[in-house]
């Protein structure tokens, strides 16, 4: 998935915002004012801009996405416990990308109060 589609997707989540609160370069994505998930690019090893998103993530399931996928890491300046980093370099497919989103979202909105749970239901 590339850095535009995913940033499609999180946009097209209900409620959802897009704020720059660290500075030019990272987008925050939130819902009823909690984030969910970043986007921000980076230069690799032969310094091609690559993106990258930190996605919230169940602790037991992130260690094992973390073993599966070369592309997603211990969460980039986030709590490694609750966070992943996916690299966009084409290596994860789009569809697992979409979900990971869609468990972030869920998680966040989880942790809500009572009445914005119901209202995003």
């Amino acid at each position: 998935m590339l850095p535009d589609e995913l940033r499609d997707y999180l946009l097209g989540k209900p409620e959802t915002t897009e704020e720059e609160p660290f500075g030019p370069g990272v987008l925050v994505y939130k819902v009823a004012g909690k984030m969910f998930a970043t986007l921000g690019f980076e230069s690799d090893e032969r310094g091609v801009e690559v993106g990258r998103a930190n996605l919230k993530c169940d602790p037991e399931r992130a260690v094992e996405l973390r073993s599966e996928h070369e592309a997603i890491l211990p969460g980039y300046h986030m709590n490694k416990r609750h966070w992943n980093t996916l690299v966009l370099d084409g290596s994860l497919k789009a569809k697992l990308v979409r979900e990971l989103v869609d468990h972030s979202w869920d998680l966040v909105v989880a942790g809500l109060p009572k009445r914005d749970r119901e209202r995003l239901a």
